[in-house]
């Protein structure tokens, strides 16, 4: 047996017993971050992937094998949210449009990398979630779609394909969190958040974004590859983009549009992408992201 492969059998004998023997710990400091059937589900992916060796598939492959296992999740919004203190929150047991895609993306690098345990995979999206890789405060977050792509393009967790696809100037400018703090309810607990918040949309609508207008997505969808995340842009005042999915082709090679769907209740995979745009008028296109 050659060395690679004898590494390679050792993480994965780790890795079973790591499935087996690590504790649940779902409480931290009296705060609820994750249940024991979202550790559950999570042991359920890691598992099949070690047996299944979807480690050496291209991590978009990866990411699609590990998608098409969360359909019909439950939709659940605002499962990141909480009493206290900003805590990196995970749920496989509900999932909205942001945490489908960040779970995917963040299970597959935590595969990539060798690493099986769900205290592993907190780190890992911490990385993604907050900026910088840091969680410090509520405010470290990224909350804005468009901040979260700058930020782990930065990281190098994905390159944004969209200039390359033939993707136009988005004229990002964000403004509806510190115009209405209301709605958070960090922000109501926290006023001095609100300034920050708004310095940090300042520097966002500083920056250069690309989108791939409604009418020109069908000529790019060959293109597209299972595991791309799609941000789907909007005109809406203040905002930039109103939701997020990822391509998985079917066997038909079909970039099908995958999401959880607030309107079906549930992890969805949906209508080939341009198709799915052109059904809701605010929406205007997309920006596609590859994971790296």
């Amino acid at each position: 047996m050659k060395r690679r492969e004898f590494t390679k059998v050792g993480l994965i004998a780790a890795g079973v017993v790591l499935l087996k023997t690590q504790p649940l710990f779902s409480f931290f400091q009296g705060k609820e971050i994750y249940s024991e059937d979202t550790v559950k589900i999570f042991r359920k992916i890691i598992s099949r992937a070690i047996s299944e060796k979807w480690d050496e598939l291209p991590i978009g492959e990866l990411m699609g094998r590990i998608a098409t296992m969360l359909i019909n999740t439950p939709y659940v919004a605002f499962t990141l949210e909480g009493p206290g203190p900003e805590i990196c929150r995970i749920n496989l047991k509900g999932l909205d449009c942001v945490t489908l895609y960040e779970n995917v993306l963040d299970i597959a690098r935590l595969l990539k990398k060798g690493r099986f345990s769900f205290e592993e995979l907190i780190n890992e999206v911490t990385f993604t979630r907050y900026r910088s890789g840091v969680l410090t405060d509520y405010t470290s977050r990224l909350h804005y779609t468009s901040d979260w792509i700058y930020d782990n393009v930065k990281k190098g967790a994905v390159k944004d394909i969209t200039q390359e696809l033939g993707g136009v100037r988005f004229p990002v400018n964000v403004s509806f969190m510190s115009k209405h703090p209301e709605y958070y309810e960090a922000l109501k607990n926290e006023p001095e958040f609100v300034k920050i918040i708004q310095q940090t949309e300042n520097e966002i609508n500083s920056i250069t974004y690309y989108y791939i207008p409604t009418e020109s997505i069908k000529s790019i969808e060959p293109k597209l590859m299972t595991g791309d995340i799609i941000a789907v842009a909007t005109n809406k005042e203040g905002l930039d983009y109103s939701h997020t999915g990822l391509i998985i082709r079917d066997k038909s090679s079909k970039p099908k549009f995958m999401h959880a769907s607030s309107k079906k209740k549930k992890v969805v995979v949906d209508a080939v992408i341009s198709d799915y745009i052109k059904g809701i008028e605010s929406d205007i296109g997309i920006t596609v992201l590859r994971p790296e």
